[in-house]
């Protein structure tokens, strides 16, 4: 393996976990987001009212993009494993 495979190979790992990650991320983003507009304007200052939502909200997202997740992560992980004997030459 030289360089220029390590690099594309941690180059689509990194793209691979952004992608994957980026649902979860932006869902409980806005959830939280709303979450504080709530507190900001009913002035109500509970911890557990900011994050249990956003708890909640990830678990969702989760749940529900479990199969492309995992879809995706099957397909690079096969990709790579294909790609491996060419590798060790």
């Amino acid at each position: 393996m030289n360089i220029e495979q390590a690099i594309e190979i941690l180059r689509q790992l990194v793209t691979l976990s952004m992608l994957v990650v980026g649902p979860i991320l932006i869902s409980t983003m806005v959830v939280g987001v709303l979450v504080s507009l709530f507190q900001a304007v009913t002035s109500i200052q509970e911890q557990t009212l900011s994050f249990v939502p956003k708890l909640v909200t990830a678990g969702f997202v989760m749940i529900f993009s479990a199969p492309w997740i995992l879809r995706n992560v099957m397909e690079f992980t096969i990709t790579f494993l294909s790609r491996l004997p060419e590798m060790t030459k």
